[in-house]
């Protein structure tokens, strides 16, 4: 805890035991070591009390107006970092590869969309086509047989990949140049979801160095469970940062839904 600058460091396990808590319920056996790594770091005290540094961050988890879900895919394995928003307080959280803590961070409504954009590495194309609108079009199991071919660990050129495994060149020219692939979620339920459920939008990306960005476009996400196989249509087109800049933000509802009109107020 980094009760200066109100960060807090915790796995999904020390959320739990502060749900628990909250909740007034018993702490699970398997999780009694858990809160008393909290009580170390003076999260709790001996009484179980949580400390009112930690509580806002506690408030807004327990009771989160929108939830931004970032799942970052790359070298090192599978990340998951977002932002979680109540009615008083946003709150940004950001994985490390192989490591079980996020640390969580204070923000404001204006610097949201900076710091999911942010948490993707979103940055300048400095390529000569990046916004060219190139697109490429094939099927999901030929994706998966491009990647497992790639992975495979022995190095060929693109078009011997593309050749093995009957893939479009493009598309294998393209993944050879592949640094991650993104998607950001996000979810909330408002008026138009009329109680029944959330409401989801979502957008999946692949970062390719020097090939640029890639949206895909099909599968359309969000995706639900077994909507996609592996016949389905798979199409990616090339587009820009400043592009993926706006989507981030069309992926945001308005901004009443965003936090309360107490919150509205106390911020003007």
């Amino acid at each position: 805890m980094d009760a200066a600058r109100r960060r807090f460091r915790l796995t999904d396990s020390h959320v739990s035991v502060l749900g628990f808590l909250v909740e007034e319920e018993q702490i699970p056996d398997e999780l009694l070591q858990v809160r008393a790594e909290l009580r170390e770091a003076g999260m709790l005290d001996a009484e179980d009390k949580i400390s009112a540094d930690l509580y806002p961050l506690v408030a807004t988890l327990m009771e989160p107006r929108l939830i931004a879900r970032v799942e970052m895919t790359g070298p090192q394995g599978v990340t998951q970092s977002g932002a979680v928003i109540g009615d008083d307080f946003i709150y940004t959280h950001e994985n490390w590869p192989g490591d079980a803590e996020s640390e969580y961070v204070p923000a404001e409504p204006e610097t949201l969309v900076w710091a999911l954009a942010r948490m993707v590495d979103l940055h300048r194309d400095f390529t000569e086509e990046g916004d060219s609108g190139e697109v490429i079009t094939s099927t999901m199991s030929t994706f998966d047989r491009v990647v497992e071919r790639m992975e495979a660990g022995q190095f060929e050129e693109p078009e011997a990949v593309a050749r093995a495994v009957d893939a479009p060149a493009r598309l294998a020219e393209v993944l050879a140049q592949l640094n991650c692939m993104w998607r950001i979620t996000m979810a909330w339920r408002g008026a138009e979801t009329k109680g029944s459920g959330l409401a989801v939008r979502a957008l999946v990306v692949w970062d390719c160095g020097i090939e640029g960005y890639w949206l895909r476009e099909l599968p359309a996400e969000p995706i639900i469970e077994r909507q996609v196989d592996a016949s389905s249509e798979l199409r990616v087109r090339r587009t820009s940062a400043k592009e993926l800049w706006q989507m981030i933000t069309d992926l945001l509802p308005d901004g009443a839904q965003l936090a309360s009109a107490q919150h509205s107020q106390a911020m003007s």
